[in-house]
């Protein structure tokens, strides 16, 4: 378990590992997190957002993110032979602009950073979330049709 006391205007947070009997309550903070995302492209369908969560959601590597014990995010970190795959990183709409977000993302990144590591990720096309990662260093590897591929090499 970490606590982090952030900045004035970002919450307090608390990140604990997830369970399995976690899956529907973080699918459910999925959908509320990239709905309108995924709308915008055409590509909102609850039956296929379900099946790619459940085929990628592995509890080990997810840790909720707990704001006054209150479900406010999930992230997950994977290990990966050539670094960190960072996937699954929802903020609760709630809980949006809030710097919650941001104060993660930096955490995360100084433990790679610390151990050498690089970060990868992907985006939807035309996501806020694209920009969000650029301004933490991370640049685009490559793209198709739905997503952004990014990378951020170890500072």
């Amino acid at each position: 378990m970490s606590v982090r006391s952030v900045t004035d205007s970002c919450p307090e947070y608390t990140l604990i590992p997830a369970t399995a009997e976690d899956f529907d309550r973080l699918f459910g903070l999925r959908v509320a997190a990239m709905r309108e995302s995924l709308e915008r492209i055409g590509r909102y369908d609850e039956q296929r957002a379900f099946e790619r969560f459940r085929s990628t959601f592995t509890p080990e590597h997810t840790r909720l993110v707990l704001v006054a014990e209150e479900l406010a995010g999930c992230v997950a970190v994977k290990p990966e032979a050539d670094g960190l795959l960072l996937e699954h990183f929802y903020i609760d709409p709630a809980f949006q602009g809030r710097g919650l977000g941001a104060a993660i993302l930096r955490q995360i990144l100084a433990t790679a950073d610390e151990s050498g590591q690089s970060v990868r990720l992907c985006v939807l096309q035309r996501s806020d979330a694209g920009r969000f990662y650029r301004r933490f260093g991370f640049n685009e590897t490559a793209q198709d049709d739905v997503d952004i591929y990014l990378l951020r090499l170890p500072s």
